[in-house]
């Protein structure tokens, strides 16, 4: 019988093994950040919603002093060695927080949980980008539109069985606990690491496979190079970059306004701590589970089909379309389907689409542009969100006047994605014209991009 892997999920026989690893790789990562992801909410509402609006403008400003750190990694130290820098560093500061809560545990209050909360949020943000920023690397511009989706369903099973361990083991265990829990996938995940680049073959249009490896183990010794701050200004510079940094801080600001809807709704409930753990970790079960259809089966094809363009567009239009039905049924039911539909097109649809985004750029811009954008720009966003709801809260405006603030602006973030999806689509068809050597193509393509 004839196989019906390739022609179900787009992966050919030799890019099995590969994708796989990653889906591992990506399952370890998010079931590390969802199995703290609760205890996170729980400790930052000890102090009230107010003050999460401010640790968000915190989590912005921690972000932009790591990011030259992040970027002086890259500069001086090999692809692998400063991914693995970054993961072991996140989880020694894991157990470092087990040891403060459980030897110490009088010290656990307002501001150790607003200090955990602004850790957490940094942690979320590099791990993952560090993630997707060697998809990238890795994958060239038609596999990432192929199997990008289907990867991410490592990170949605991860999500789903994250929360639910999470769940199992709050009230036996308590909170502490699963910080060494989530430590382990930590490091799961770097084993997984090191397996997708031993194994996966560099981008090699044209090449052998011998070529191949022998391109990867050059790459492996060799030093990115350039400036700590060069991703910032490579931004500020490129059009492109910052069209890309545009669309995402309208991701974050919808999501932040989802956020503290949720929020408000869950502070209204009970005041326990291990109860709003396990609340926030059933919401994030059932809002994680609706996507693992879409990311197995749909989002490669769809992505092939109608082209990135489209599927960048496919948000914006949820997002609107949701906040105009929350205004209409505001209730903890609805904004649940509101957030389960937005997660899921964002995650299985959205998420993969703007990672191909980052394949037709030179290898420089993949780490440390990609870090400015997923981590300060993003969070900016967050910040821009937070204090939006605020003010609207503040004059006393419900859900229907957040809907007249979100339509419009899905609508100009559909029009940004379209144009995103058709810029990439003409980098990625002048890539023939590159040289074949690693240098000669890192340069080529970062001044197309740019």
């Amino acid at each position: 019988m004839k196989n019906p892997f390739p022609q179900l999920f787009n992966v050919n026989r030799d890019e099995i093994l590969p994708v796989l690893l990653a889906v591992v790789f990506f399952f370890c990562v998010l079931t590390a950040l969802m199995i703290l992801r609760p205890a996170r909410e729980a400790l930052g509402l000890q102090s009230g919603i107010e003050s999460v609006r401010w640790l968000f403008v915190g989590t912005a400003v921690i972000t932009l002093l790591v990011n030259p750190l992040f970027g002086l990694l890259v500069s001086r130290l090999p692809r692998l060695y400063f991914i693995t820098a970054t993961y072991v560093f996140f989880g020694v500061s894991l157990v470092v927080f087990h040891f403060i809560m459980v030897w110490a545990p009088d010290v656990i209050g307002v501001t150790t949980g607003q200090v955990f909360y602004v850790w957490y949020s940094v942690f979320n943000l590099f791990v993952t980008m560090v993630f997707w920023a060697l998809m990238a690397d890795r994958f060239s511009y038609d596999q990432g539109k192929r199997f990008f989706g289907l990867i991410a369903v490592g990170g949605t099973c991860g999500a789903v069985f994250g929360p639910w361990l999470s769940s199992l083991l709050a009230k036996p265990l308590g909170t502490p606990a699963l910080l060494l829990v989530s430590a382990g996938f930590l490091l799961l995940a770097l084993t997984a690491c090191w397996a997708v680049v031993r194994v996966a073959p560099d981008q090699a249009p044209g090449g052998s496979a011998t070529r191949a490896s022998r391109r990867s183990a050059a790459e492996g010794r060799e030093r990115i190079g350039g400036s700590a701050w060069e991703g910032m200004r490579a931004v500020f510079r490129s059009p492109y970059l910052l069209g890309i940094a545009s669309y995402v801080i309208i991701v974050a600001i919808m999501a932040t306004l989802i956020y503290f809807t949720r929020l408000q709704m869950v502070a209204a409930l009970d005041e326990d701590l291990d109860l709003r753990t396990a609340l926030f970790a059933r919401i994030d079960l059932i809002t994680q589970a609706v996507t693992l259809v879409l990311q197995a089966v749909v989002a490669g094809h769809l992505m092939k089909r109608l082209g990135v363009s489209i599927t960048l567009m496919l948000l914006p239009l949820t997002a609107a379309l949701g906040f105009v039905g929350l205004a209409l049924v505001a209730s903890l039911v609805v904004l649940i389907a509101l957030e389960s539909s937005f997660r899921a097109v964002q995650r299985a649809l959205m998420r993969p689409a703007r990672e191909t985004l980052f394949t037709v750029v030179g290898r420089e811009d993949k780490y440390k542009a990609k870090a400015f954008i997923d981590t300060f720009v993003y969070r900016g966003g967050d910040v821009v969100g937070a204090q939006l709801e605020g003010l609207l809260g503040r004059l006393g405006m419900g859900l229907a006047a957040v809907a007249t603030v979100v339509v419009p602006l899905a609508l100009a973030w559909a029009a940004l994605g379209f144009w995103l999806g058709k810029v990439q689509q003409r980098l990625a068809e002048s890539a023939p014209l590159q040289a074949t050597d690693s240098q000669g193509t890192e340069t080529i393509t970062t001044r197309t991009s740019r």
